[in-house]
């Protein structure tokens, strides 16, 4: 059995097929009213293989101007972003162990050819709370280290319905997305994998 690092909490098959369903047509609303846009790296400007948007108060960003950073509207429509819906927030209050409610939900999706390189979240100034994440379609490989880059990495699949949660000793972990495995899922029609990531941002 593998040992992940600890804080780090892998919860495989959490929403069964029809809470899946429900989920994903709540983030297609919150797509409707904040599209998905390409973010840029800093410094370089360089599109990153994901696509994504936000929903809650704040929403994260970067681009080469301005680098990481939590906004309240989105950088292409200028809206605020839409709220979270209210099932992400059920089970932010069932899993998260944490007394106050997240201010950010990243919205990314991935197609086949996507990843995401080994990062730490840490553009949040409350690092007393988790970071929780749900999978929504196609399965990935999701790694997972300790809190410097060197460090040792395990490396697991998550599946739809899948939530991570990296908390405590483990909140600054460094993870990432290695690949995706296309067509592992028939909930998104034409494919790709939604990842949705809870994040308390402020301190109360």
């Amino acid at each position: 059995m593998q040992v992940l690092p600890r804080g780090v909490r892998h919860i495989p098959g959490y929403l069964d097929r029809p809470q899946q369903e429900k989920l994903l047509e709540e983030i297609r609303a919150v797509v409707k009213a904040a599209p998905l846009y390409v973010p840029t790296m800093p410094r370089t400007g360089k599109p990153m293989s994901v696509r994504m948007t936000n929903c809650g108060a704040l929403g994260w960003v970067t681009d080469k101007e301005g680098g990481y950073r939590y906004q309240p509207h989105h950088p292409v429509t200028g809206a605020p972003w839409p709220p979270i819906p209210a099932m992400l927030l059920d089970i932010w209050r069932e899993i998260a162990q944490y007394p106050h409610e997240p201010e950010a939900c990243l919205v990314n999706f991935y197609e086949p050819n996507a990843r995401m390189g080994l990062h730490q979240d840490r553009d949040e100034q409350d690092l007393a709370a988790p970071v929780l994440s749900v999978s929504l379609g196609d399965d990935c490989l999701f790694r997972v280290g300790e809190t410097t880059r060197s460090g040792r990495t395990v490396s697991f699949r998550l599946r739809s319905g899948d939530i991570v949660v990296l908390g405590g000793e483990g909140r600054l972990a460094f993870h990432g997305v290695d690949r995706i495995y296309p067509a592992t899922s028939t909930l998104l029609k034409n494919g790709g994998r939604i990842n949705l990531t809870l994040r308390r941002v402020r301190k109360v």
